[in-house]
């Protein structure tokens, strides 16, 4: 944090904005980046926990519990089509702040929800608030940065972010246990709050004014077209997809597998849950060292290549009957592992190639990418009936995916890049 200029200032676009802002290139810029896109693991994970007390206080089945994470899915798929245009227009921080607004509206109603209806409904609410968070994340980081040291600002973000679903089901296990199932949507609401505050006060706009477009619907249009057109973008785009599908057919099955069949309590279960997603943190370290130094098809394969290892590890691991929850957790941390690489590569190596679009590149590839985990969380929740294997499957499943789109797209993905 330090007296400043804008982002637009510092380029002798403008001038000198004289108030305390974040400055680009510092850890305290990534810091809060990292935190607004944490916004999603937080929203889904801290929660978890709570699912199977959620459905018995409700009076819902586990498929009408699992609509609170699909619900949430499909309003953060389709609340990122609008944030990147409507940011390419009017900034990135005014579409931001919105956002949060609405971010804490909906996870407060969701507090106090006395139906798993209405749960349902305040779900969908917070995702669309919620989804701008990572959206804007996204375009700021392209605002600033761009080729390796756009995708290694994206790795870093992701290692910040990684604590999110590491601690978010630990603290999740001990407000269930102690507080109830409403004390976790409390606290996202106060999350909501200082996140607010802070891009209130400390954020600076990135988007210079010469970069600014218009947001009409044919003009979004127009934009999503350019980018379906383009194979390289699409290849990108479909890794980050099924790579993040996976993860929610873990999320989506994975209070229910290891509580309800494998027997732990909420709290271990928040702990387990934890102990997996340190793979993401290990992932991203390992991006960001690397960023630069290996290319972005390279780190992908790496990272696609970890997913497929893990799967088929918890594949064997379910086969041979082993009914414990290590048997699960560690597999999926190297699956995570991967996540943690592919995820920024793909997303940074997707955008790389429309820094005047970046608000609409981000919204689209993140359309999909939540498009598809909804589809599997739902696949999943609706197959789930006192076996792992509807989690496990889908888990691979979209692991051999991703490494096949890695294998055959080479091309178009250079292309792309070139």
């Amino acid at each position: 944090m330090a007296r400043t200029c804008t982002v637009t200032a510092c380029r002798g676009r403008a001038r000198p904005d004289r108030r305390v802002v974040l400055r680009p290139g510092t850890f305290a810029l990534t810091a809060l980046l990292a935190a607004l896109t944490a916004v999603g693991p937080l929203s889904t994970d801290m929660y978890l926990p709570s699912l199977p007390t959620i459905a018995e206080q409700l009076h819902a089945s586990t498929a009408q519990a699992e609509l609170t994470i699909s619900s949430y899915l499909v309003g953060f798929a389709v609340g990122q089509l609008l944030y990147g245009p409507l940011s390419d227009r009017y900034g990135r921080k005014p579409v931001l702040l919105a956002a949060l607004l609405l971010y804490l509206a909906a996870s407060f109603i969701s507090a106090f929800s006395p139906t798993i209806g209405m749960l349902i409904a305040a779900r969908a609410l917070q995702a669309i608030g919620g989804c701008g968070a990572i959206v804007l994340a996204r375009a700021i980081v392209r605002d600033l940065y761009s080729g390796a040291r756009a995708g290694r600002e994206l790795s870093l973000m992701g290692l910040v972010m990684a604590l999110a679903p590491v601690i978010a089901p630990l603290i999740g296990g001990a407000l269930q246990t102690t507080f109830g199932w409403q004390s976790v949507f409390i606290a996202l609401v106060l999350c909501g709050l200082v996140l607010a505050g802070v891009v209130l006060w400390l954020l600076p706009e990135t988007l210079a004014p010469a970069l600014r477009r218009a947001a009409s619907p044919l003009e979004m249009l127009r934009s999503y077209r350019i980018f379906l057109s383009d194979g390289g973008y699409l290849a990108h785009a479909g890794i980050v997809m099924f790579t993040y599908a996976g993860l929610f057919a873990w999320i989506a099955g994975a209070s229910f597998v290891l509580q309800d069949i494998y027997g732990l309590s909420s709290f271990a279960f928040g702990g387990a849950f934890a102990v997996g997603s340190a793979g993401v943190m290990v992932g991203s370290a390992f991006a960001t060292r690397m960023s630069g130094r290996l290319s972005f098809d390279t780190l992908i394969g790496i990272g696609v290549v970890a997913q497929v290892a893990g799967s088929m590890a918890m594949i064997a691991d379910v086969a041979v009957g082993d009914h414990s929850a290590f048997g699960l957790v560690v597999p999926m941390a190297i699956y995570l592992a991967g996540l943690g690489i592919v995820l920024p590569q793909a997303m940074a190596a997707a955008m790389q190639s429309y820094p005047d679009r970046a608000g609409a590149a981000s919204s689209l590839i993140g359309f999909l990418q939540q498009t598809a985990a909804a589809l599997c969380g739902v696949a999943v929740g609706h197959l789930l009936h006192q076996t792992p294997w509807p989690m496990v499957l889908g888990i691979a499943i979209t692991a051999a995916i991703a490494l096949a789109l890695w294998a055959f797209t080479r091309e178009p993905r250079h292309r792309a890049l070139h």
